[in-house]
């Protein structure tokens, strides 16, 4: 079953259940796990509840802490699974992984812990037949374990472009890896994941980046087909986290790529916003923990690299009454401020 492509990952196990067909299936579904037992059966179930029955199910086990436990959570689902266990290599690997041992014409990459709805593959690959294009996106519902709203990942992250490089660049244009189904061979010609990006969540803008660049069609489907869970421990859980991986997408793919002009201009003006919400987000922390100075700095920083009416403002009120900033902050934004102290409400 394994595809070409070469890896340093050392896989342990594979098992392929005895109700996997022999036939090749039109869509290879992979889903990485990482201290996931708790949700792989929520998952697993919305795979197989699936309106759209022609595909197979590949899941790999990224040397997870948690792998007694997620295999217990499992055995009634080996027989309807392909099932590796690798050594611990990150996301990346664990998705190429499951790439190589994948034997179906599309991709369909989603999360350990995150639902389908029933008819996901279906409205995918009919988006794709009617679009005649090699990957469509969809978006999706992010769901919360705190006391949180859920909210559409369009409306944290819009598309409100079509996707290209700058697009991507400017974020403008926001895929979800989840709610992606893709041709399995331009996956293959734009080499897969890349493994050796630090693992701080910028290997899936990175390939979106290189299908953009070498052609892929891409287009979005606009209705909200899956549930994205956001966790606490996950790289999409905190707001801290998000700034420094934007900042970190942004640096990484000027040092990898030699990138066009507009691409250039469109990488500058998100780097200074990302640094302006990094820097946004750091003063917050500060500011929760009652140091008024570190803040100070921190707002001064996110006004240097983009200037606004309402971040003077901040700086001016924080020079003359910080405590009254602080129970204002308190007070507003209950749940940011919590977060900011890593309480969970």
């Amino acid at each position: 079953m394994n595809q070409s492509g070469k890896s340093k990952t050392k896989i342990i196990e594979e098992r392929i259940g005895t109700g996997v067909g022999v036939e090749n299936p039109l869509v290879s579904v992979v889903i990485p796990v990482f201290n996931a037992a708790e949700f792989i059966a929520e998952t697993l179930n919305s795979v197989l509840a699936q309106s759209f029955k022609d595909h197979e199910i590949v899941v790999v086990n990224d040397g997870s802490p948690d792998t007694e436990k997620l295999e217990q959570v499992l055995d009634p689902y080996f027989d309807r699974i392909v099932y590796i266990t690798q050594e611990n290599n990150g996301v990346a690997a664990a998705r190429n992984t499951g790439i190589r041992n994948s034997r179906g014409e599309y991709l369909a990459f989603l999360d350990g812990d995150d639902i389908w709805y029933p008819n996901y593959l279906k409205q995918q690959l009919n988006l794709l037949e009617e679009k005649r294009c090699d990957l469509v996106y969809s978006d999706a519902l992010l769901f919360y374990r705190v006391s949180r709203d859920d909210e559409a990942f369009s409306e944290r992250a819009p598309s409100s472009e079509k996707v290209s490089t700058e697009s991507l660049l400017s974020a403008t244009a926001n895929i979800l890896t989840s709610g992606t189904l893709v041709r399995k061979v331009r996956v293959l010609e734009c080499g897969m994941f890349d493994e050796e990006l630090p693992r701080i969540g910028t290997e899936d803008f990175d390939l979106w980046f290189r299908l953009a660049r070498s052609g892929t069609r891409i287009e979005r489907n606009e209705k909200i087909l899956l549930k994205y869970r956001v966790r606490k421990d996950s790289l999409s859980g905190g707001s801290l986290k998000i700034a420094e991986r934007d900042v970190a997408v942004i640096e990484l793919t000027e040092e990898k790529y030699e990138l066009t002009e507009s691409e250039a201009s469109a990488a500058k003006e998100r780097k200074a916003l990302a640094k302006a919400f990094l820097s946004l987000e750091r003063a917050k922390g500060s500011l929760s923990r009652e140091n008024f100075r570190e803040a100070l700095e921190h707002f001064r920083d996110a006004n240097s690299y983009y200037k606004t009416i309402k971040l003077k403002a901040v700086i001016a009120a924080l020079l003359v009454s910080p405590r009254s900033m602080f129970w204002l902050f308190k007070m507003t934004k209950p749940e940011e401020f919590a977060e900011t102290l890593q309480i969970e409400t």
